[in-house]
């Protein structure tokens, strides 16, 4: 328990209307003194106790796209014997606090309240810890409580209709290169190598064995799948920060329309993420938890990471998300590397070159670049 600022307030001013009564011989002003006293003492009595009471808070959904409803949902219930005073809970999201009023609750009773929470800005929100707080009547003394675990509130890009784009050959198809990030464990076989411990009995290779005079198993993967890479451009240079939200939405629409579909996607960015996985619910929602974190740098480097000129897992389409800005010796490192590549250039600027053999769509928002992209693909 703690005296508020009014109550520090009133004590200092009973004090000193104390001492001017004594000194002037005024008893009004040690009237007013006594009352002043007896306000703080019954505030004291009234906010001693703290509310013993259990609350949930469960956030409803967890994960969201930016602008739309999330709710947190809190259940109080009394698990004591006695009568439980109106209180108030104060929950934090970001930056934003929530003040909920809790009535009286008697003996085994609950209740539920629900209050929205802040999603007009694209992050990972840390929602929480609850503080309970009762104060008198006046205002003079209140006694907080923190309690509860500190949920997670996924403020996901916001996304837009559009198709996907992907290249590749269908899985099983067995004419066709083998990728080092292939899938394994169909019928195209790969090679023949040496059995090592956990291979299956059942892809020993008997002709192979007798003629090297060791085991030998059949190594079997899938032909280059269909698959879609995704580069966001995160410099500051290129992309004000209104116009770096438009990008998240591209890459987030274009990731899920292909993730969904089952389609095998990666994520890059200028400045070092990486995450690739298979298609399916759960990869879209790894990706767009991913673009949720995403941030914007000072990046002084080139538009193309190394992590994309390098190795062997290349292949398959790649889109590009970025200012619109830049020229064709930006995207020539990809040319040669992907069988489509796709520049998407957002905002208001002179806009990117014509590039050989990249299809090239501008748009002033996102919404506007998909609708001309998704034009192009019909």
């Amino acid at each position: 328990m703690r005296l508020t600022g009014r109550g520090v307030a009133v004590l200092l001013g009973s004090i000193a209307a104390y001492v001017l009564g004594e000194l002037a011989g005024y008893s009004v002003f040690r009237a007013l003194a006594g009352i002043g006293l007896g306000a703080l003492i019954a505030a004291t009595v009234l906010t001693v106790r703290q509310p013993q009471v259990t609350v949930q808070r469960v956030l409803s959904p967890d994960r969201v796209e930016r602008g739309r409803p999330a709710l947190a949902t809190l259940r109080v219930r009394n698990e004591g014997p006695r009568w439980q005073a109106a209180f108030a809970a104060h929950d934090s999201a970001g930056d934003e606090r929530q003040e909920v009023k809790i009535r009286r609750l008697g003996p085994g009773s609950e209740a539920t309240y629900r209050y929205e929470l802040p999603t007009l800005r694209r992050g990972k929100i840390a929602v929480g810890p609850l503080t309970l707080e009762r104060r008198d009547p006046l205002g003079l003394a209140s006694n907080r409580k923190a309690t509860g675990e500190v949920a997670t509130l996924w403020v996901h890009p916001r996304r837009h209709p559009t198709k996907t784009v992907v290249a590749g050959r269908p899985r099983h198809h067995h004419v066709g290169r083998t990728a080092d990030d292939s899938l394994r464990g169909s019928a195209d076989l790969r090679d023949v190598r040496p059995y090592v411990v956990g291979d299956e009995v059942r892809h020993l290779h008997w002709k192979a064995t007798a003629r090297t005079g060791q085991l030998m198993v059949r190594d079997y993967a899938d032909p280059d799948q269909p698959r879609l890479t995704v580069l966001l451009d995160t410099r500051r240079e290129p992309l004000p920060e209104a116009t770096f939200e438009e990008a998240t939405e591209v890459a987030a629409s274009i990731l899920f329309a292909a993730s969904t579909a089952g389609h095998r996607c990666r994520l890059v960015t200028t400045a070092g993420a990486d995450l690739a996985a298979p298609g399916g619910a759960v990869a879209s929602r790894m990706f767009l938890d991913e673009l949720c974190v995403v941030e914007q740098r000072d990046d002084k480097s080139g538009l193309v990471p190394p992590v994309l000129t390098t190795g062997t897992s290349a292949g398959g389409a790649i889109v590009v998300v970025t200012g619109a800005r830049g020229s064709a010796a930006d995207f020539a490192p990809l040319l040669s590397r992907y069988s489509s590549v796709t520049v998407i250039g957002l905002g208001e600027a002179q806009g990117v070159a014509p590039i050989l053999s990249a299809q090239v769509v501008l748009g002033g928002s996102a919404q506007e670049a998909l609708q001309q992209w998704t034009g192009v693909l019909r």
